[in-house]
């Protein structure tokens, strides 16, 4: 059967093509060994994997030649023909060649199937922080396993490395999804675009699932999605500015605040707060509140310096309420960068186009909606509750006799100030500019809005489609 394989052809072969082989046998250096040949031929593998390799790498929108594509055809194709003497060359030269490029093509394209063709930890030494230029902002919040060849090098010896190739696919239904949509495009920027989500997808971090109750948050896309496995709920978000990204991110929300009080970052402090040190109509304006840490004391801001604010010993606050910067309810999950979805006292931003303005977190267009969605099955008064509490208008007898009551109680009404989200719901901060929209299926393109393409892009140059750099 290998025999059959090294002339490419099915049925018996006759004595004179047994003959012509044995002779070229002969002519093989008896200490050469391979990966994909013996002395009886070349494997039938070799002819799989490079049928294999033809109709994906194109489909991944990566290039044939960073994966010896036509070496490897051409080879096996003298191999297949006996074509040594023809073409000018030895059995002991093309052999190990052919063994080369397959195996280097092999263990290169499943390893970056498995693992990504880019290192993603180059995306934390894109931006300086602000203030402090020496140290670069953390915007990518993995830690990704690194590639590693071994365990392709070892089943690219056993019996299934065929079938270790067709499944180094990653199984994301991102993934899928975009793939598909490669297939049906010739449009060579849309497929570089396309290629260069698919990298993503490839990185050994946590991906969204399908039919996953989930919160998505989509960068470029400038959405939010709540899916769950009968609905989706959409809507608008402001994120971070380009100095001030918001980080990818997975996490899992745990809780809400309802007209939570602000407490102003020290990043925020340090670049906006301080430079009003003393100016008590600026305090007033936007209800900040100086406190003690330690005491819990409220200080007078007369009295307080630019090195008091940045001393550490303080608290900057905003009270809860109308005009709070976080709205009227704010979302948590636990995460290394103090970032949370929330309400904002400014609605008019979620008509613009671009909505790059926060400091990292993110704003929701529909924050009753979104509590509803978490609190899927709690009792109907606790969504009043919340609702009178955020000034939203009751919609039930029992709410509307409770705000007819207590009318004259200082606002914010606070019925409930809190509330656990129990079980967790999964949180996944993504940056697709090609992304399947969870609500209609179809792929959306979206602008670069952090240039992360372009980095990524960059990275792959030397094994994208239609690149000129090999």
């Amino acid at each position: 059967m290998v025999l059959v394989s090294c002339f490419g052809q099915g049925g018996r072969l006759s004595e004179a093509e047994r003959s012509a082989f044995g002779e070229y046998v002969n002519q093989l250096d008896s200490s050469l060994t391979g990966v994909w040949f013996d002395r009886m031929g070349v494997s039938a593998d070799a002819d799989s994997v490079l049928t294999y390799l033809r109709r994906e790498v194109p489909r991944n929108g990566l290039d044939t030649t960073a994966f010896f594509l036509p070496e490897i055809a051409s080879d096996l194709a003298i191999v297949h023909q006996l074509a040594f003497d023809s073409v000018g060359v030895s059995i002991n030269e093309v052999l190990p060649r052919l063994d080369a490029h397959l195996t280097k093509a092999y263990v290169r394209y499943v390893t970056g199937q498995r693992y990504g063709f880019m290192k993603p930890r180059v995306f934390n030494r894109m931006d300086p922080k602000i203030g402090n230029p020496d140290i670069f902002a953390r915007v990518f919040d993995y830690d990704p396993a690194l590639p590693d060849t071994t365990e392709a090098c070892k089943k690219m010896k056993e019996s299934d490395r065929v079938a270790y190739l067709v499944s180094s696919a990653p199984q994301t239904y991102i993934y899928k999804a975009l793939i598909n949509e490669m297939d049906k495009t010739t449009d060579a920027e849309k497929r570089q675009q396309l290629a260069v989500n698919m990298e993503r997808c490839r990185w050994q971090i946590t991906h969204p699932e399908a039919n996953q109750r989930q919160i998505l948050v989509n960068i470029p896309s400038q959405q939010l999605w709540a899916v769950c496995a009968d609905s989706v709920l959409d809507m608008r978000i402001c994120c971070g500015a380009v100095p001030t990204k918001t980080p990818l991110l997975h996490s899992a929300i745990s809780y809400m605040q309802i007209n939570p009080e602000w407490v102003i970052p020290y990043n925020i402090v340090k670049t906006e707060v301080v430079q009003h040190a003393g100016d008590s109509a600026y305090f007033a304006r936007n209800r900040y509140s100086i406190i003690d840490k330690e005491s819990t004391d409220t200080l007078n801001v007369s009295s307080v310096d630019a090195n008091a604010l940045l001393s550490g010993r303080l608290r900057i606050s905003q009270k809860g309420g109308v005009g709070n910067s976080l709205g009227r309810i704010v979302f948590r999950f636990p995460n290394d960068f103090s970032i949370y979805l929330h309400d904002t006292n400014n609605h008019a931003a979620f008509q613009r186009e671009r909505r790059t303005l926060s400091h990292g977190c993110v704003r929701v267009q529909k924050p009753f909606e979104l509590a509803c969605f978490l609190l899927a099955g709690v009792d109907e008064w606790t969504l009043e509750s919340i609702r009178i509490s955020m000034d939203i208008p009751p919609v039930t007898n029992r709410g509307r006799e409770w705000l007819s009551k207590h009318a004259d109680a200082s606002r914010p009404y606070r019925l409930i100030g809190y509330h656990g989200v129990k079980p967790n719901v999964p949180l996944y901060i993504l940056y697709y500019t090609a992304f399947p929209n969870p609500k209609t299926g179809a792929i959306d393109y979206c602008p670069d809005l952090y240039g992360f393409d372009k980095v990524i892009s960059k990275e792959l140059k030397w094994i994208s489609e239609g690149s000129s750099s090999r």
